[in-house]
C-alpha cells in the first residue's frame, strides 16, 4: 500500500519531468528561402535556440505550456502558444517587415551580440552590401568586408589581411566549397555576385571547431536557394558590366532553381577606340561569372542541393601584319593571360530525428592560371612557302575533390553539439613553363604536379552553465599526407561568454590552427600569378594560436557595441627570397622560398553597429601591430609586415530618406603601408672604365619595411532612386569613389630628374564617378 501511495505521489512530478522536442524549419514566407540564424525563444522559460545554415531548428522543453516566439532581423515575428505533450514538428514562415519595433528586437534575445558565445564575428546583411557605394557601380562583397575592424586591404585589391595574416590564411567558402582566388580584374573586384548571395559571415578569431585549414579568418558565404513560390528576377547595368539573376519554382514548394550571370563589356568598349587609332594589335579584356543552384525537397526530412560557380578573366592581344620585303611576309602573334575558378557542391540534408540533423556534402574546386604566347611568320616565295612558329605557355593551379559529413545534435536547450569528419584530395600544379620552336622538341621547365590528402574530424558543444555562463568547447583534429610525409595536429578551441547583465557580457576565446597549404606571392595583392603550394617533406605546415578578450553590449535595443583585444602568434611561414619570383622557372618553387618564418600580431578593435531602422551602418576602429621574422630575410631581424597599420578607421552608413530614395557613404582611413627603400647610393665601375658612361648606380637598402607611405583615406558616396513599375521596381544609382580625389599612394619608385634622383609616389584612383541602373520583378 505504501509503495502504491508513493507512486501516486510521484506521477505528477514524473509527468512534468517529461521533455519533448519541437523541431522544424524557419523560412521566408514569400520565397521559401531558409532564414539562417532565425531565433526561436520560449518566453516562458527564456530558453532558446537558432536555426542552422539550412533553416532547421530543434529545442527540447519540459512537458508544459509553451510560448514560442520566432523572429529574424527585418521580419515580423510569430508567436505560438500551446501545451507541449509530445515531440512536435512545426515549420514557420516569417513575413518581411520594413522596420522592427522594440518588442521584436527583444524577441531575438538568443541571437543578440551579448548573448552569443561566438566572438570576433560579424554577420553582414546582403541588403547593406548592395546599398553601400561601389567602385564603378560594381557591388562587391569583399570590399565591404574590408571595412570591418581587424581587416586590412590594399587600394584596388580584394586581398584581405585579417589580424596580421596573409591572403592565403583566409578560408573563403561558397556553399561550403573553398574558393582559392576571389579576384576579378587583377584584384579590383571579387568573384562573388551579391545578387546570388543569401548570407555572409566573417569570423576573425575564436574559431569554432567545425572550421579548419586556415590561420586567420573564415568567410562563410551561402548562396540563395531559389524562390519556391514564384518567378523572381533582378539585374543591373553599370559602366563596365551587366548582370542578371533569375530564380523560381520548377515545382512549387518542392523544387526551385537559381541562375545568375555577370559579364564585363570592356573589350567591346576598347575595340572601336583601337580601330579608330589604328593601333597595331588588338588588345582586349573581359571577365565573367556564372552561378546556378537547384534545390529539391524529397520529403519533410530530406532535401538535396546542387550548386555550381564558374568564372574567368581573360586579357589578350591579337596582332596581324603583312609586309613586303622582296617577298610577302605575314606576321601573326597573340598572347593571353587567363585565370578562373570552377566549383561545384552536392548537399544532402537529413533530419534523422527531432534532435539530430545531418548534412552530407561532396565538392569540387579548381583554380587555374594560364599565360600563353604564339608567334608565327609565313614567307611567300614564288615557288614555295616557309612557315616558322614559336609557342610558349605557363600554367599553374590547384584542384580539390572532397567529401564531408556533419551532424548537429541538440539534446537540450543548454547543449548544441556539432561533430563531423571530412577528406580532401588536393592536386597542386605550382607552375610549369613549356615552349617549342620550329624543328625543336617541346621543353618543359619548373615544377611537376603534387598530390596530397587532407583529413579532419571535429566535435564541439555550445554549453550553457547556469544563467550567466555559456561556453563553446571543441577540438579539431587534422592530418596531411604528401610525398611520403605525414603531418597531424590536434587543435583545441574554447570560447566563453559571461553575462554581466541582460545587456552586457564579457567574452574570451582561445584557438589553435594549422594550415597545410601556402600562397607564394610577389606583390601581396592577390594577383593571379600567386602560386598555391603544399607543405612538403621539407616545408612544414603553418601554425598559429590566438587569444582574445572583449566585451559586448546591446545599447537601447538598436546599437551593438563590441570592444576586443587579441594576440596572435604564427610559425612556419614561407615567403619568396629576396629578388625571387615565379618567372624564374629553371628552379622549382621550393628552391626560391625562405622557410621557418614567424609572425605576431596584436591590437584592439572597436565596432559599433546599428542594424535596424531608416539609418543603419557602423563605425570601426583598429589599433594594431604586425611583425615578421625570417632567418634569410633582413639579416634575421624582426621587421614590420607590409600591412602593419597602426590605425585603421572605417565609417559606413545608409539612410533611407523615403521609400523611393536613399543615401549611403563610406569613409576609410589607414596608416601608410610599410615599405623598403634605398638609403645610400654609390657608383660602380663597369668593365674597368672610369668614365661615367660606364658607371652604374648601386643602392644600399635599409632594414626591411623601415619606411612608411603616406596615410590612406578616402570618401565614397552613392544616391539611389527607386521607382515602382507595374512589373516590379527600378532603381538608378549615382555615386563617386574617392570624392575629394585624394592621391593615395599605390607604390613609390626612384626616378631620375635632371642630374638627381628622387622618390616619386604613384597613385591609382582619382575621383571616379559611377552610374548604374538596376531592376527587380
Amino acid at each position: 500500500m505504501r509503495l502504491i501511495f508513493t507512486v501516486i505521489l510521484l506521477i505528477p512530478s514524473l509527468v512534468f519531468a517529461q521533455r519533448f522536442t519541437i523541431s522544424g524549419y524557419v523560412r521566408d514566407k514569400a520565397t521559401g528561402e531558409s532564414l539562417i540564424g532565425a531565433a526561436v525563444l520560449n518566453k516562458k522559460t527564456t530558453q532558446g535556440t537558432t536555426a542552422n545554415v539550412h533553416g532547421f531548428y530543434s529545442i527540447t522543453l519540459p512537458r508544459d505550456s509553451v510560448n514560442l516566439v520566432y523572429s529574424y532581423v527585418g521580419y515580423s515575428p510569430i508567436q505560438l502558444r500551446f501545451v507541449l505533450k509530445r515531440d512536435t514538428a512545426i515549420d514557420v514562415s516569417l513575413v518581411s517587415a520594413n522596420q522592427l519595433d522594440e518588442v521584436v528586437v527583444n524577441a531575438t534575445k538568443v541571437d543578440e551580440i551579448q548573448e552569443t558565445t561566438q566572438m570576433s564575428s560579424v554577420n553582414i546583411p546582403i541588403e547593406t552590401v548592395k546599398a553601400l557605394p561601389a567602385l564603378l557601380g560594381q557591388v562587391d562583397l569583399l570590399k565591404i568586408i574590408q571595412l570591418m575592424p581587424g581587416v586590412k586591404s590594399s587600394e584596388g585589391s580584394t586581398g584581405l589581411y585579417v589580424r596580421g595574416g596573409g591572403p592565403d590564411q583566409n578560408l573563403m567558402l561558397l556553399d561550403g566549397v573553398p574558393v582559392y582566388n576571389a579576384s576579378h580584374l587583377f584584384g579590383f573586384f571579387s568573384v562573388f555576385n551579391a545578387d546570388a548571395i543569401n548570407r555572409v559571415e566573417l569570423i576573425k578569431g575564436g574559431f569554432p571547431a567545425r572550421y579548419g585549414g586556415r590561420l586567420s579568418s573564415v568567410i562563410d558565404i551561402n548562396m540563395k536557394e531559389g524562390n519556391m513560390k514564384k518567378l523572381h528576377g533582378e539585374g543591373s547595368i553599370d559602366i563596365i558590366a551587366g548582370k542578371f539573376t533569375l530564380e523560381g519554382p520548377i515545382k512549387k514548394d518542392r523544387t526551385s532553381f537559381l541562375v545568375s550571370g555577370r559579364r564585363t563589356y570592356i573589350d567591346a568598349l576598347i575595340t572601336p577606340w583601337v580601330q579608330k587609332k589604328r593601333v597595331e594589335g588588338r588588345p582586349g579584356y573581359f571577365f565573367y561569372d556564372f552561378n546556378t543552384k537547384l534545390n529539391h525537397i524529397i520529403n519533410r526530412n530530406n532535401r538535396i542541393y546542387l550548386s555550381m560557380y564558374t568564372g574567368s578573366d581573360k586579357a589578350y592581344t591579337i596582332y596581324e601584319k603583312t609586309t613586303n620585303q622582296g617577298n610577302d611576309v605575314l606576321d601573326k602573334a597573340n598572347s593571353s593571360l587567363q585565370w578562373g575558378n570552377t566549383i561545384a557542391a552536392f548537399r544532402w540534408n537529413s533530419v534523422l530525428g527531432p534532435k539530430l540533423f545531418s548534412n552530407l556534402t561532396t565538392t569540387y574546386s579548381r583554380y587555374n592560371f594560364h599565360i600563353a604566347s604564339n608567334q608565327s611568320r609565313t614567307v611567300f616565295f614564288p615557288d614555295t612557302t616557309r612557315f616558322q612558329e614559336f609557342h610558349s605557355e605557363y600554367i599553374s593551379g590547384i584542384r580539390d575533390w572532397s567529401a564531408k559529413l556533419d551532424f548537429e545534435y541538440t539534446p537540450a536547450p543548454s547543449h548544441y553539439i556539432r561533430f563531423g569528419t571530412s577528406a580532401i584530395n588536393h592536386r597542386f600544379s605550382p607552375g610549369a613553363f613549356t615552349y617549342n620552336a620550329e624543328n625543336k622538341p617541346d621543353t618543359t621547365l619548373g615544377a611537376t604536379t603534387i598530390d596530397a590528402w587532407e583529413m579532419s574530424a571535429y566535435a564541439e558543444d555550445d554549453i550553457r552553465i547556469g544563467d550567466k555562463l555559456k561556453v563553446n568547447a571543441g577540438v579539431h583534429a587534422s592530418a596531411f599526407s604528401v610525398q611520403g610525409r605525414n603531418y597531424h595536429s590536434v587543435q583545441p578551441r574554447l570560447s566563453a561568454r559571461y553575462l554581466v547583465n541582460p545587456e552586457l557580457s564579457i567574452k574570451a576565446s582561445y584557438a589553435t590552427m594549422m594550415q597545410f597549404i601556402h600562397l607564394l606571392t610577389n606583390a601581396g595583392l592577390g594577383l593571379p600569378t600567386d602560386l598555391w603550394v603544399p607543405s612538403t617533406s621539407a616545408i612544414k605546415p603553418q601554425q598559429a594560436y590566438q587569444v582574445a578578450l572583449g566585451i559586448a553590449r546591446l545599447y537601447k535595443t538598436d546599437y551593438e557595441i563590441s570592444v576586443e583585444s587579441y594576440y596572435k602568434r604564427m610559425t612556419n611561414l614561407i615567403e619568396y627570397k629576396e629578388g625571387a619570383s615565379f618567372l624564374e622557372v629553371r628552379d622549382t618553387w621550393d628552391k626560391k622560398v625562405a622557410t621557418g618564418g614567424r609572425g605576431e600580431s596584436y591590437g584592439a578593435e572597436v565596432f559599433v553597429q546599428k542594424k535596424t531602422g531608416k539609418f543603419t551602418g557602423w563605425i570601426g576602429y583598429t589599433l594594431s601591430w604586425t611583425n615578421r621574422q625570417f632567418d634569410e630575410i633582413n639579416n634575421g631581424k624582426w621587421y614590420p609586415y607590409k600591412y602593419d597599420r597602426r590605425h585603421d578607421v572605417s565609417v559606413a552608413f545608409t539612410h533611407e530618406w523615403s521609400k523611393r530614395m536613399d543615401f549611403s557613404a563610406a569613409w576609410v582611413y589607414g596608416t601608410g603601408n610599410a615599405i623598403t627603400l634605398p638609403v645610400t647610393q654609390y657608383m660602380q665601375d663597369v668593365e674597368g672604365s672610369s668614365t661615367s658612361e660606364y658607371m652604374r648606380a648601386i643602392y644600399n637598402y635599409g632594414d626591411r619595411n623601415s619606411f612608411r607611405m603616406r596615410s590612406y583615406h578616402r570618401l565614397d558616396v552613392a544616391f539611389s532612386f527607386w521607382t515602382d513599375r507595374k512589373w516590379g521596381r527600378s532603381k538608378w544609382s549615382v555615386g563617386a569613389y574617392n570624392v575629394y580625389s585624394r592621391k593615395n599612394p599605390f607604390y613609390i619608385d626612384l626616378i631620375t630628374q635632371g642630374n638627381s634622383r628622387k622618390f616619386a609616389q604613384y597613385s591609382l584612383f582619382p575621383i571616379i564617378p559611377s552610374v548604374s541602373w538596376s531592376f527587380k520583378f
